[in-house]
């Protein structure tokens, strides 16, 4: 599946950029090779979570629940927080023990993430492209979810800011990972669905993280529109 370009203005960047041809570039790059590029070049967290494994033809998450709800994306032990890491060396050695480990990425460190709908979030990218906004990176899942890299400490202020652009906080589909949590990061494998992958990657241009002030307006905008349009569908 192709990037999504949004234009110059999103900083989003060109296959000529030195340091963005050295991030992961979508499906089939090794994970370890990615962990440790992560730690080492954009300085984030990183920790092995869960992992797909062959059962009988059949790929299954190796936590061994057979109604796992992210197979082979979440974290593989309760003390994950504590295992995360920015160091590369560490990354390194992490998935030289777990090569097939899903990369992970706590939220609230160096980065928080708004999580919206996939239709949302092209939608906000639209609109963002024509405000000449710099994003940040932002990933695309398999579960149809886009989710917009900012500064930490965003879940605090998100609430009210949508507020005042006169929106409910629990009638748009918009949800913020912050302290606590974490993402999955490309080029890791959810169930059979697919590979996370970059819509706006990293790249030199992206590398300081906009507040989830600066975002919030068309987000919050493409999210409201979606909740209006589900509405009027409805019989």
């Amino acid at each position: 599946m192709e990037e999504t370009s949004t234009g110059t203005g999103t900083g989003t960047g060109t296959d000529t950029d030195t340091e963005s041809a050295r991030i992961p570039q979508q499906r089939g790059e090794q994970l370890l090779d990615s962990a440790v590029r992560y730690a080492e070049e954009r300085h984030w967290d990183v920790f092995p979570g869960a992992f797909l494994e062959a059962d009988h033809g059949v790929e299954r998450c190796s936590c061994g629940d057979t109604a796992c709800p992210k197979p082979g994306a979440h974290p593989a032990r309760p003390d994950w927080a504590t295992q995360a890491t920015g160091s590369a060396v560490a990354a390194r050695r992490m998935w030289s023990k777990h090569p097939k480990a899903s990369i992970l990425l706590p939220t609230g460190r160096t980065f928080d993430a708004i999580d919206v709908s996939e239709s949302a979030g092209f939608l906000a990218l639209a609109r963002m492209e024509r405000m000449e906004l710099t994003l940040g990176p932002v990933t695309r899942t398999p579960e149809r979810r886009m989710l917009f890299f900012v500064l930490p400490g965003a879940g605090a202020k998100v609430p009210d800011l949508v507020r005042r652009l006169g929106w409910s906080p629990a009638s748009v589909d918009l949800v913020t990972r912050g302290e606590g949590d974490y993402v999955a990061a490309p080029p890791t494998r959810v169930g059979g669905s697919g590979a996370v992958q970059w819509a706006c990657r990293p790249t030199p241009a992206n590398r300081w993280l906009p507040d989830a002030e600066e975002l919030i307006s068309p987000l919050a905008y493409a999210c409201g529109r979606e909740a209006a349009d589900a509405r009027d569908r409805r019989p």
